[in-house]
């Protein structure tokens, strides 16, 4: 069912083309008026080059163009452009003789200087359908670039979508191993009636509101990064008690530097799970150097030859968020030796500044 609205952009539809044919037509006159004493009959003239005008042209702008050459048949753009130039030529041709017939009264002599040349009088009508049809052509390639422009953003949207979706997923795979160890510990600790539990849980809770709260945010300050980390290994200290050794030394050069939240906290997480204790003790070295533009972080535990691989899905699940966080910004080196396990990375923090 046609809406107000759509009546009334058809009629302004209408009427514009209506209007530009009107200007076609006084173009015509004044162009093939030159040296001409008769304005009736340069009129007369003109009026019947428009429907030859018209139909040429709207065949270009509606047919040829949209349906050939945009689609890039170029063939058959070819082949029914040549068509219609020779149907244009022969309809120009019948003009021509009925300005000889009908206003000349079949003397040559008589007729306007301008509408005897054939050639001149398909320049004035190609001119016309040329120009429309750059117009229409130049019309559809902003349109269809507009298109495209929006595509790729729904693309991209829905790619950003999917990469955050996917960020999710793995944070949510990270901790749950070691809240299960924490709470196992702490239960311990309850039964004992021991004093570290209260700041047990303090610190638990700190680094609950960490992962579940701030590690939504896209990027943290690297000193938030350090001090939840410091909590976590103070809870592995008190789960592990004596057999546990973890140096970690800490350099930051910028207080500004800004880093992915949970980004350094499970390579830290696979040292105490996958690390060996060697001679009753379980070493880690940790060192950390942060800079305007570049974080280093090195850890190293003390590994045995009867280990069991430490590339588990910890270590799979940051590697992927490096490549959707850190795309070409990230240096990853993880060796595996008989007596250590060795993580070295590297990160641009450049655009995070």
């Amino acid at each position: 069912m046609f809406t107000k609205q759509f009546i009334l952009k058809k009629i302004g539809h209408i009427l514009l083309h209506l209007l530009f044919w009107v200007g076609v037509l006084f173009f015509y006159t004044y162009f093939f008026g030159v040296k001409s004493s008769s304005f009736d009959d340069i009129l007369l003239f003109s009026l019947c080059l428009m429907p030859t005008t018209i139909a040429t042209t709207y065949v270009s702008i509606y047919k040829l163009i949209p349906d050939y050459l945009i689609t890039k048949k170029y063939k058959l753009f070819v082949l029914y452009s040549v068509y219609t130039l020779i149907i244009s030529v022969y309809l120009l041709i019948v003009s021509l003789f009925f300005s000889l017939i009908y206003i000349s009264n079949f003397e040559y002599d008589e007729m306007n200087p301008a509408t005897k040349n054939i050639i001149f009088i398909s320049t004035a009508v190609y001119l016309v359908v040329v120009v429309v049809s750059a117009f229409k052509l130049l019309k559809l390639n902003l349109e269809q670039a507009s298109k495209t422009k929006v595509l790729e953003t729904k693309i991209l949207d829905t790619q950003l979508k999917l990469k955050e979706q996917e960020l999710n997923y793995l944070k949510m795979q990270i901790h749950p191993h070691f809240l299960f160890n924490t709470l196992n510990t702490m239960y311990g600790l309850a039964l004992k009636k021991a004093e570290q539990t209260p700041d047990m849980i303090l610190k638990l809770s700190n680094l609950l509101d960490y992962l579940l709260y701030q590690a939504e945010k896209p990027f943290v300050l690297i000193s938030e990064e350090i001090e939840h980390i410091e909590d976590y290994i103070a809870l592995e200290k008190m789960r592990f008690n004596d057999t546990l050794n973890v140096t970690m030394d800490v350099k930051l050069e910028s207080k500004n530097t800004m880093i992915a939240p949970m980004l350094l906290l499970p390579f830290i997480e696979n040292s105490f799970k996958h690390g060996s204790i060697k001679n009753g003790v379980l070493h880690i070295d940790i060192k950390l150097t942060a800079g305007s533009e570049q974080v280093h972080f090195r850890i190293k535990n003390s590994n045995s030859q009867s280990a069991s691989s430490q590339h588990g899905i910890g270590l799979e699940n940051i590697k992927k968020r490096l490549e959707l966080l850190y795309p070409n910004k990230h240096e990853l080196l993880i060796d595996n030796t008989i007596d250590t396990f060795n993580v070295d990375l590297q990160l641009n923090t450049t655009s995070n500044a």
